[in-house]
């Protein structure tokens, strides 16, 4: 049971981290669970683990950790959309 609330709350965290960024995360559900895990790790990583805990999630440094990751992905795939697009215009 413990495992099927920290896949809902990380679903939740990397789901809000693309809301406020307005990008979105590919990949949906499974995309916005690994956002949210990776994320989480990410933000305790930089912020440390401090607010309120749930689901194992200390959900502020989470949310702004999973918001750097939406935003570098986003990034990431933005350029690599561009170099794609160049390369046919050439």
């Amino acid at each position: 049971m413990e495992i099927l609330w920290m896949l809902i709350v990380g679903g939740i965290i990397g789901w809000l981290a693309g809301l406020l960024t307005v990008r979105g995360v590919p990949g949906g559900i499974i995309g916005n669970i690994i956002a949210g895990f990776i994320g989480s790790w990410l933000g305790s990583l930089i912020l440390g683990s401090w607010g309120p805990v749930i689901g194992g999630f200390a959900i502020i440094p989470a949310i702004i950790g999973s918001i750097i990751l939406v935003l570098i992905i986003s990034f990431i795939l933005r350029k690599m959309g561009q170099k794609k697009n160049h390369g046919h215009h050439a």
